[in-house]
């Protein structure tokens, strides 16, 4: 199974909080991506968060439209985000929407993790080529 590896940045950050009750803060996030290395292209994400009234835990879950190349295979995928933290440990994996590829990579799947390493993004994704 190929890995593809490498880094991303966050172009735009558009957080829409819709419900601030006591215990945690419930937000939409709109935001946009720019990728390099085995995945080279741009995406844009819809997250909900939730983060806790003492900022020590936090959870998202989301939906991740990728448009590029991966291993110099042009095309798109939807990406399903899920990730949580709890006072220094951190789980963000990422799973391919199966049959969601479309040009040169139709039929991709797979899945992967992201490190956020201090604001510096990096990531794997384990796929199949269709």
């Amino acid at each position: 199974m190929p890995r593809a590896t490498g880094t991303f940045t966050i172009d735009s950050w558009e957080p829409h909080p819709y419900d601030e009750a006591e215990g945690a803060t419930l937000t939409r996030v709109h935001l946009t991506k720019t990728f390099a290395g085995d995945l080279v292209g741009t995406s844009t994400t819809d997250i909900i968060t939730a983060v806790a009234a003492v900022e020590t835990s936090a959870a998202y879950a989301g939906f991740e439209r990728f448009s590029g190349t991966v291993h110099g295979r042009r095309g798109t995928f939807v990406l399903h985000h899920t990730a949580s933290r709890d006072t220094g440990r951190s789980s963000l994996v990422w799973d391919i929407l199966p049959d969601s590829g479309t040009g040169e990579l139709a039929g991709i799947r797979g899945g992967g993790q992201i490190v956020n390493d201090d604001g510096d993004h990096s990531f794997h994704l384990d796929y199949e080529r269709g």
